[in-house]
């Protein structure tokens, strides 16, 4: 389970990173936080001189118990190259990777 999420968050990351590197070479950072909370979980921000933000932050859930597992939740935001702007909220946990974000396909009730 642990090793999926693992899995999940880097293929988002991937994706992200190598769309933002499509959409420029030439982007500055304008402001870089990172925190580590030690083994209790993580938190950074970022952003760059071409609209692009991003915030995550992850915390241990049950430490040192079966139900051991890490809750990580973020977002992103970036302006397409079609000039709309987007935003990308996500939670991965024991649940999986959900996703919300306006230009995200919406599942039928």
């Amino acid at each position: 389970m642990a090793a999926g999420l693992i899995l999940i968050l880097i293929l988002v990351s991937c994706c992200l990173d190598y769309s933002n590197a499509i959409a420029t070479d030439s982007a500055q950072i304008l402001r870089y936080e990172n925190a580590n909370t030690n083994s209790d979980g993580y938190a950074f921000s970022f952003e760059t001189s071409d609209g692009i933000s991003r915030e995550e932050s992850a915390t241990l859930k049950n430490p040192g118990t079966p139900e051991e597992a890490i809750s990580v939740q973020g977002s992103v935001d970036w302006v397409g190259p079609d000039g709309v702007h987007y935003k990308l909220n996500y939670l991965a946990d024991e649940n999986g990777f959900q996703a919300q974000g306006d230009h995200l396909p919406q599942a039928e009730h």
